[in-house]
Order: C-alpha cells, then structure tokens, then sequence
C-alpha cells in the first residue's frame, strides 16, 4: 500500500512539473510577439551593406507576393502568393527570381501577355524581425520589378531553375503533368528596398547582382 501511494505521489509530481513546464512555454510564446521562423542558412547582413541585405532576403525567402498587369481586370495590378527559388537551400542564392507556373493560374497567364510585373518580399515570415510590426523599417522588405519572362525549356537556364526550385520546393516535382507547369524568371530592372530608418535605400540592378556572384551564377 505504501508502495503504490508513494508510486502515485512520484506520478503526479512529474504531470505537475510537465504542466507547469507547458504553461511556462505557452506563456512565453503568447508575450513574445515574434514569429517563428525556419532555421537561417546564411547570417543576416548589416543593414549598412544594403545590396548583401537585399540578397540575403532573397535567398532566405521561399515565396513572395507576384504582382501582374490583369487585362481582364481593366490593367489592374493582380497580386498572388507564389513561390520562388533564386539559388540551393544553404548557398547565397544568384538572385534572379525563378517561378514554377502555369497558365491555369492568372499570373502566368497575365505575364504571357503583358510582361511587366514585381515580386514583393518581405522579412517577417523569416522570424527575424522579433516583436517588430512588418511595415517597421527594421524589418525589411523588398519590391523586385521587371519582366517576367517564359524560360526556354529546352535550356540551360531551365534546368538550373528546376533545380533550384525543385530543391526548394520539394512537392513541385509531383505537380501533375497536364497543368503545363513553365520555368518563369523575373528580369529585374529596378529595386525598392528598406532595411533600416531613413526611407528607401539606394540601390541598383548591377549592384545587386554583382554582389559576391559565384562563378556559377552566370548570365544566361
């Protein structure tokens, strides 16, 4: 009998400890404020370095919002959660945006007719900007515009970019067949970027791209 109390002591000692150990997880998740992010492949820049900040954001990010010109929306601007890939999970990535996509969807469709087009990213999905809002300066964002171009499938750029996508995005080698995905890659030609106060932060196309490039990442 002495047996079984103090088993049963023992048995609600270690319920108590792992709910008080819950509730001090719960507690501290709920006053955070921040968001959890996947585990960063590559350091977070200084913010002083504006064109690593830029692609560093870029290569850590796995989708943003693409934006389209509608024509069945009068010219509307049509924005759409896609994903991306810029370079392999762990490296730096080339920075030029691929996507997967296909015309059943309205953003290629729009972008086969009317190429002008911007990919809008952000920081905050990384988990890096704390208890920081998503519009604080300290928490960067980025808007890509250019053209959004249709990748030969036949190329060497398209087997780069299925790749590159692939690795990322895992399941998009299972999409079915019949939807006609494409290789698609954002030809930037101008960059909007704030990573700290002091509004928009200067910054061109070569700038960006130039930054450290491998010798991998070659002009297609």
């Amino acid at each position: 009998m002495v047996y079984i109390v103090k088993k049963m002591t023992r048995t609600s000692a270690i319920f108590k400890a792992i709910f008080l150990l819950s509730y001090l997880i719960m507690v501290v998740h709920l006053h955070c404020g921040c968001v959890e992010g996947r585990l960063l492949s590559v350091s977070k820049p200084d913010p002083s370095d504006v064109a690593a900040y830029a692609r560093w954001l870029v290569s850590q990010n796995s989708w943003g919002v693409l934006n389209t010109i509608a024509a069945d929306l009068g010219g509307a601007p049509f924005g759409n959660v896609i994903s991306f890939s810029d370079g392999m999970p762990g490296e730096e990535g080339a920075g030029i945006p691929y996507f997967y996509l296909t015309t059943l969807d309205p953003t290629a469709f729009n972008a086969l007719k009317d190429q002008r087009s911007s990919l809008a990213i952000s920081e905050y999905p990384l988990g890096t900007c704390g208890e920081n809002d998503p519009q604080n300066p300290t928490c960067a964002r980025i808007t890509l515009t250019g053209k959004l171009k249709l990748v030969d499938a036949d190329s060497k750029e398209a087997e780069f970019a299925r790749s590159v996508l692939f690795a990322k995005h895992p399941e998009m080698i299972d999409w079915p067949d019949w939807h006609n995905f494409q290789v698609f890659k954002l030809d930037i030609e101008n960059i909007f970027i704030v990573n700290w106060f002091g509004g928009r932060k200067p910054l061109t196309v070569d700038q960006y791209l130039q930054w450290k490039m491998h010798k991998s990442a070659l002009s297609w």
